[in-house]
């Protein structure tokens, strides 16, 4: 993998893979971290955790943006969380009417140690396979990682 499409792919033949083989990728971490946390905790708070740990001191409405709901949605998912003590809410200094929130300890500690399982459940997945097959994924994942990281700087063009 020296960056270089294999012999005779395309890149709308490389995007078919990728809209192929990332839906497969996520419901497999879905199901896992499901699994892990199956007593405790739902997929949208499981995301919920996952996006305030990305982006402390997120409004309800970046969470509810990102988790595709609307806001009363948004703040009973998190009125759940804040329950548990997995969320904090605090008043934005800045703007009354605004609420920030962020993971607590105890939020941090259940979304790592869900992470954290997933994680090994995934690396068993790859035992059996080469040095060379491994280092090939993840060539291949750092440049996706890097080509999706720069569409979050600047919107979608249509």
């Amino acid at each position: 993998m020296n960056g270089k499409p294999l012999p005779g792919a395309t890149s709308e033949e490389c995007a078919a893979s990728v809209m192929d083989t990332i839906p497969l990728m996520m419901r497999f971490i879905r199901a896992d971290m499901r699994a892990c946390s199956a007593a405790c905790l739902s997929i949208p708070q499981l995301r919920s955790l996952a996006f305030l740990n990305r982006n402390p001191s997120a409004s309800l409405s970046d969470l509810a943006e990102h988790l595709g709901v609307t806001c009363a949605t948004a703040s009973a998912t998190t009125e759940r969380l804040v329950q548990r003590n997995l969320v904090q809410r605090i008043d934005d200094p800045q703007e009354r009417r605004r609420v920030l929130l962020n993971l607590t300890e105890d939020g941090k500690h259940h979304l790592k140690q869900s992470q954290d399982q997933t994680r090994a459940h995934i690396a068993e997945l790859f035992t059996g396979f080469t040095e060379e097959q491994i280092s090939h994924i993840e060539q291949g994942l750092a440049l996706l990682k890097n080509v999706f990281e720069q569409t979050e700087l600047k919107p979608p063009q249509h």
